[in-house]
């Protein structure tokens, strides 16, 4: 074994008996430290990865889309007509209308799937055939760096592990969570407010498995060495077909024990880890990103020791921004902003303010008064929003996720629908794509899709109301006409992507100071690694011109600044900025311009 591997093993075997130590002996952990590191490096040898590394920087921008967000009729010979595979039509829309500016794309689960779009995973290792094939995800990922779900915390119901779960065979057999009906469960926070066990009839008799979403996607039990082996398998099997950013979905809940939260549980951090220790260890240029929509400081415990998750979803930017930009008042965001900390190098923010899920609330819990997140919710059910529940410990139910289209939500304010939706949504779009950490950018949102009612009506599912499936035909039709609101949210989203990934001081690690400039203007500082840019990032967010002395920034005085996005330049620091409703600006010293 060469020393590198013996290393491994040791780090691996210490990990496992952190999650492990009331459940397998010293020489059964030993024997499953080599199994995984077997299972991860096939042929393959061990590479160091180097701490503290910085995996990114301002280039990177990462689409979120289905395999299947937009499609098409392809035509054969004799006159015959075919739905293209949807993602060869993605392959065709990258290439084609994102410009050179947008080089990762996250691609929602592509597998086989029973029920929540795909969330319902039923076999791991294949491709939807109403999708395509590998081939047409392995193209994909020789262009793009790819991003996937590796759905660890439940799969279907419907899946061949949970058909041999019922009669006793392997594999499947002990690989789901169960437990008494009488079991006392108050604890356990929920994300739903379906009953969390399910009854079902085994071979071994009457069971009830855990159910943490629904109670078609079953929850694994990571008691049982055989799913953290499979998951391993399945991990190697991604990395072989091109995935370099695996996004950990629902992570949060994946260890349980009966008398307590069974969330964000001690063995739940150290599986993801002992997952990036396996990972980085065979492909160092591999991201481990934790989906887990809780509060906030919950949240950023998954970066842990910057030994745990490279990335971490920033959950609360989407609710207070959009109360930021509803009320004209950015008190909220920015004094959660000043109690950010940086990211270690090594670690990022994954920002994002619309995805195929809604507008998560916990996350602003603590961020924002109850009577602030209602008064959001309201606001956003005038504007078209279907709103998710959740139960609380006492019985009680509350508001989980608002379900609604991002240029739907940016129709008005508190005060009703006005005239300025599209440049309140690119003032959004400007705010994220400035901010410390990475931007990950909903296709939606970047050609404008409004709400689908048809959709939700067809499925009576709230979410499927974000998650309009376009044919290309339409959507090119509507992006090539110059007044249509499509057009326009497209061409604002390129420019300022254009702009944001030649910045220096937009790397996701760059330096970042927030700005104090009154509740109607918000504002922070980024300065790059060199110390060669400085950009002021200035956002009027309310409905109304407001006015900015360019010395009250404290710019150097000896050389001039400019405006990217406007392109002005600036010579006088007496000068007085008049921010029209909704404007961006990001001034920087021209020389690093």
């Amino acid at each position: 074994m060469a020393a590198s591997e013996t290393e491994l093993h040791a780090r691996v075997s210490h990990q496992l008996a952190n999650i492990y130590h009331d459940i397998l002996t010293s020489k059964e952990l030993e024997d499953l430290a080599a199994e995984l590191i077997a299972e991860m490096l096939r042929s393959d040898r061990v590479r160091n990865p180097t701490p503290h590394k910085n995996r990114w920087d301002e280039s990177d921008v990462v689409l979120i889309c289905y395999g299947d967000s937009v499609n098409r009729t392809a035509h054969y010979e004799p006159h015959t007509l075919a739905i293209e595979p949807p993602l060869l039509t993605l392959k065709y829309f990258l290439d084609e209308y994102t410009q050179g500016v947008i080089n990762s794309v996250h691609i929602l689960p592509f597998y086989p799937y029973s029920s929540d779009e795909g969330f319902a995973v039923m076999n791991y290792v294949q491709v939807n055939e109403s999708l395509g094939g590998w081939q047409h995800i392995n193209a994909i990922a020789k262009d793009y760096r790819l991003m996937a779900d590796l759905v660890i915390n439940h799969c279907s119901s419907k899946s061949r592990w949970f058909d041999n779960f019922i009669h006793g065979k392997d594999p499947g057999r002990g690989y789901f969570k169960t437990a008494a009906p009488d079991s006392d469960l108050s604890q356990v926070v929920r994300p739903r407010t379906s009953p969390l066990l399910q009854k079902v009839d085994t071979a071994q008799g009457e069971q009830h498995v855990w159910c943490t979403f629904s109670h078609d996607q079953v929850d694994f039990d990571f008691t049982n060495v055989q799913v953290l082996i499979e998951f391993v398998r399945i991990i190697r099997f991604y990395l072989e077909n091109g995935v370099r950013l695996f996004r950990l979905d629902a992570v949060a809940f994946l260890w349980k024990e009966i008398g307590t939260s069974c969330i964000n549980l001690a063995q739940t951090h150290e599986v993801v880890r002992l997952l990036r220790t396996l990972i980085e260890h065979v492909e160092p240029s591999a991201i481990i990103i934790t989906e887990t929509n809780i509060p906030n400081e919950q949240n950023l415990a998954y970066f842990g020791n910057a030994n745990e998750a490279h990335c971490v979803y920033n959950f609360s930017l989407p609710p207070l921004l959009l109360h930021t930009l509803t009320t004209g008042n950015c008190t909220a965001l920015k004094k959660w902003m000043m109690g950010m900390p940086p990211a270690q190098n090594g670690t990022a923010y994954f920002n994002f303010i619309a995805s195929h899920d809604g507008i998560g609330l916990r996350p602003a819990e603590g961020l924002l008064t109850e009577g602030q997140i209602n008064s959001l919710v309201a606001c956003m059910q005038r504007f078209g929003a279907k709103v998710s529940l959740r139960s609380n410990n006492d019985g009680s139910v509350s508001p989980y996720e608002i379900n609604i289209a991002l240029i739907d939500a940016m129709q008005g304010t508190e005060h009703g629908p006005d005239k300025h939706t599209l440049a309140r949504f690119l003032c959004a779009h400007a705010i994220m794509f400035a901010l410390e950490g990475i931007p990950g950018l909903y296709i939606h949102s970047l050609v404008g899709t409004e709400n689908d009612v048809e959709r939700f009506n067809n499925t009576q599912h709230n979410r499927a109301i974000n998650r309009h499936r376009w044919h290309l035909d339409c959507l090119e039709e509507k992006l090539a006409d110059e007044n249509s609101l499509h057009h326009k949210v497209h061409q604002g989203m390129l420019n300022l992507l254009r702009i944001r990934t030649k910045q220096s001081a937009f790397h996701p690690n760059a330096t970042q100071f927030t700005l104090h400039l009154g509740e109607h203007i918000f504002g922070f500082w980024r300065q790059s690694a060199d110390r060669q840019q400085s950009l002021f990032c200035l956002f009027n967010i309310s409905d109304r011109v407001q006015s900015l002395g360019l010395g009250d920034l404290n710019l150097v005085n000896m050389q001039p600044w400019r405006d990217l996005i406007s392109g002005e330049t600036f010579t006088n620091m007496e000068h007085i900025l008049e921010l029209q409703p909704y404007q961006a600006v990001w001034l920087t010293n021209v020389s690093s311009g």
